[in-house]
């Protein structure tokens, strides 16, 4: 018991050292392990694990709850969804087409003023139109975070040729 209480103090002086670095240089890492040097702030770690909970909520205003009023999403170079009420309308989108949809939160990349949101999507396509087939697909959001720390602009990227393919259930 002593250990862990120890080792739970020794991770706390750690995330608070890194914490005091004013300056970051680019880094890669899992969100779930992170080395000192690449320490990205437990704040924006919660931020991107309750996102990906905003987007598995079948409530697709919770996930307009993480934008700027007037931030914009866009997904693969698609046309950009301008303000909460059109982000909701694109996570709407996806919660109707899957209603068992599970997104998760795999890594943060932190890229100077840039922050890379990596997720995986699993859900079977059962809403309006749907087609029965299961979906597993990986993908990243570039964000720019504003001075309140919400989302003002969102690059969705993810891989639109299996996503249709899985969709349609072609080999």
């Amino acid at each position: 018991m002593k250990t862990k209480h120890i080792a739970l103090l020794s991770l706390t002086l750690l995330i608070l050292n890194c914490k005091e670095k004013t300056q970051k240089s680019s880094s890669n890492i899992n969100a779930h392990q992170q080395s000192e040097e690449e320490m990205i702030p437990g704040d924006l770690i919660e931020f991107g694990e309750n996102y990906a909970a905003a987007w598995s909520s079948q409530e697709p205003g919770k996930v307009a709850e993480f934008y700027a009023e007037d931030a914009s999403l866009t997904v693969n170079n698609g046309e950009p969804a301008i303000g909460t009420e059109a982000i909701t309308n694109v996570a709407k989108g996806f919660m109707d087409s899957f209603p068992d949809m599970i997104v998760t939160m795999d890594s943060l990349v932190n890229e100077s003023d840039k922050i890379q949101f990596h997720w995986t999507l699993i859900g079977t396509n059962t809403g309006p139109q749907g087609t029965g087939n299961k979906v597993h697909i990986s993908g990243y959001e570039e964000w720019t975070l504003n001075k309140d720390g919400l989302v003002q602009v969102s690059k969705g990227n993810f891989n639109e040729d299996e996503y249709n393919r899985q969709l349609e259930g072609t080999e």
